[in-house]
């Protein structure tokens, strides 16, 4: 099964810049080729292929990247992190995700966000419904599987606040890559995930949950978790390129939005290795939130930048304060 806690760690700022220099003593490619008027472009994934990826590669298999003169290779990261070689401009674009981008804009790396993948943030702490966890306040005296994310106990503490819990009661145990299944069945009472992953998987594996999601209790916290990004030099050097590409990807959404079946069917087909169960059901709980109350697939909002950008600030996850208005960009989204 696919590992999604990896997706809620955030990148340290010092590993972005390590991996950046890691990346200027490679020889240097093309991020982009054209051959015969069709540009080939590459978008890496932030992890194993999911449904959060899902309206790439209905992208692809529908021929939305063609319609536009794309020939777009849809790659795992390997051992850099992707937004590294998207701030290095070794490839245009990659699956990334506001806390991600936000930290790293601090350190200076030219990252900007042009879509959000999903409207509103699914992620939030989940316990086996045995352990009656139904609020945060109820936290405290209770064991915590971390895994030593950025903004991970802020965010607990937070949450325990916000309902008149103490945050100082809650153990906090790193269980590093160990997954909720098995987590909580060693000792482990909630952890934080994605309901749409996890979530799902464990219903589907007869462990049902109770989960608190991270932006009920505080405003700030509905950012936004994956987004699509790419770098300052791109957009002002190629913007025709970066406006092909999220049509497309913003047709790929949209359609995966509104037919969940057959999104999935593709998403099993391009990675036959995914559980099919799994893929099916997290698709049919996913697709309606790609664009959910927004005017547009992607949109973004100032205040969802502003806001977190804020609270990443006052919690001393960043040092130094982030123009949360250069973070990101609607411009290149289709008009609605």
């Amino acid at each position: 099964m696919i590992n999604r806690r990896n997706l809620l760690a955030a990148f340290a700022g010092t590993t972005l810049t390590v991996a950046l220099t890691a990346c200027g003593d490679k020889d240097d490619k093309s991020a982009t080729a054209t051959t015969g008027g069709v540009r080939k472009v590459q978008v890496s994934l932030d992890w194993t292929p999911n449904t959060n990826h899902t309206g790439l590669y209905v992208a692809q298999a529908k021929g939305f990247f063609k319609a536009h003169n794309l020939e777009v290779e849809i790659v795992q990261p390997g051992d850099a992190d992707p937004a590294s070689l998207v701030a290095a401009d070794k490839i245009p674009f990659a699956i990334s995700a506001q806390e991600a981008l936000t930290q790293a804009r601090a350190e200076g790396a030219p990252l900007v966000s042009v879509a959000a993948i999903i409207q509103h943030n699914t992620s939030g702490f989940a316990s086996p419904k045995d352990r009656n966890l139904t609020r945060p306040s109820q936290y405290a005296g209770k064991t915590y599987g971390g895994f030593g994310g950025a903004i991970e106990e802020p965010l607990l503490k937070t949450l325990v606040k916000a309902d008149g819990g103490d945050p100082d009661k809650v153990k906090v145990v790193n269980v590093g890559e160990a997954d909720f299944l098995t987590a909580t069945k060693k000792g482990i009472d909630f952890e934080w995930i994605f309901y749409g992953w996890d979530g799902v998987n464990a219903e589907l594996k007869g462990a049902p949950v109770n989960i608190q999601y991270v932006k009920d209790y505080d405003k700030a916290l509905d950012f936004y978790t994956p987004i699509l990004i790419t770098n300052e030099k791109r957009i002002s050097s190629d913007p025709q390129l970066v406006k092909d590409f999220l049509a497309a990807v913003s047709e790929g959404y949209t359609y995966a939005g509104k037919n969940a079946s057959e999104s999935a069917d593709i998403l099993l087909k391009a990675a036959p290795d995914l559980d099919a169960d799994l893929v099916k059901k997290s698709q049919e709980w996913l697709s309606p939130k790609y664009q959910d109350d927004a005017a547009r697939w992607g949109e973004q909002k100032d205040a969802v930048w502003t806001d977190f950008s804020a609270w990443l600030y006052d919690q001393k996850v960043l040092s130094t304060k982030v123009d949360a208005s250069k973070a990101y960009t609607n411009d290149f989204l289709p008009t609605a």
